[in-house]
């Protein structure tokens, strides 16, 4: 039902690309010195969709910005270091992504990470709020079951939320359901799309194999063990990586496509779906992620659950209670702000 309408695809800019006002946005990356921060940049700069690239991070993001501006790709990048700047990074942006935060670390959940990103995200959605309300935002900074209600509620203070353009991206779930599963069928991971519904955290991650296209069918215990390697694998990139970080360039890339994704769509290109965690009235959680159609002001249509198999119900259902928790701590985290 869901099938992949739009998947960006990750070139050398070609020199002979239009550079029509259309494909001229500007795009904002708060933290973009960080692991998941310098490869996502590098990927945006090689877009044709992007005209301005604002890097912002608390130190070296003059070091990338002089980096990457030897690329020989079209978009303009300017580095923004410090709390005194951030004001001027997001200044006219179109698109803010922000990777900003600490990445987990062995034995660490994802909610380990709350009190110090809970912080950070609040303080970048203020700076939002204030210089582009107006902008398409894309979290990625975790845990996402929060961060995305936190970015909510501190729009609200200012009176300029909007929800069809806030946005936790939970791509990088979908990116390994589909490698996984392309994986184990002998597929090609280009042709695969299995979309991921529900949060970005543990259980609260529920791919839906029975939508997957194409049509793939596994007996239940592979499909149990299928499930629980996505619903882990960010733990698996932080095991290997033996204390040295979290997945970063793999969600680099989940991340750079998203945010193409919503570009493309803001330039009128018809057809294009992502999963994102969002506010939403599709289960009975505020904010749960879903298949959506995305169009020039962020989300045209939410596409909600489909047809699920009675496995994945099951999945819908513990999920619930754990997704409730992490909304209400983001929402009560803003509510005692001082």
């Amino acid at each position: 039902m869901f099938s992949r309408i739009a998947r960006p695809t990750f070139c050398i800019a070609n020199r002979s690309l239009t550079t029509s006002s259309q494909n001229n946005a500007k795009v904002a990356v708060l933290g973009a010195s960080g692991g998941i921060g310098q490869p996502l940049s590098l990927l945006l700069k090689n877009s044709p969709l992007v005209g301005e690239l604002s890097l912002f991070d608390i130190a070296h993001t003059p070091g990338v910005a002089a980096d990457l501006s030897h690329i020989e790709t079209r978009a303009h990048v300017t580095g923004y270091m410090g709390p005194d700047q951030l004001n001027a990074a997001l200044k006219g942006c179109d698109v803010v992504v922000i990777p900003a935060g600490v990445p987990r670390k062995p034995g660490m959940t994802r909610d380990d990470l709350f009190n110090t990103n809970a912080t950070i995200v609040a303080t970048l959605a203020d700076a939002v709020a204030r210089n582009c309300p107006e902008a398409m935002i894309c979290i990625i900074a975790n845990p996402v079951n929060s961060t995305i209600p936190i970015t909510s509620e501190v729009m609200k203070k200012y009176g300029v939320y909007n929800p069809n353009r806030v946005f936790g991206v939970t791509t990088l779930d979908i990116v390994r359901a589909n490698a996984f599963v392309a994986e184990l069928k002998g597929l090609d991971p280009a042709r695969v799309n299995v979309p991921v519904i529900g949060g970005h955290a543990g259980k609260t991650i529920i791919p839906l194999i029975s939508q997957a296209t194409p049509k793939v069918e596994f007996p239940a215990d592979q499909l149990s063990a299928l499930t629980a390697r996505i619903q882990d694998a960010g733990t698996e990139v932080v095991k290997a990586k033996a204390g040295a970080g979290s997945a970063t360039l793999s969600m680099a890339y989940a991340g750079a496509r998203f945010t193409f994704s919503v570009l493309d769509a803001m330039n009128g290109k018809e057809g294009v779906v992502e999963c994102a965690y969002v506010r939403s009235e599709e289960t009975e959680c505020k904010y749960f992620s879903t298949p959506l159609l995305l169009g020039k002001h962020g989300i045209e249509k939410n596409l909600g659950l489909g047809k699920l198999s009675a496995f994945e119900e099951n999945l819908v259902a513990d999920a619930i209670g754990e997704l409730k928790g992490s909304i209400k701590k983001g929402e009560d985290f803003v509510a005692n702000m001082k």
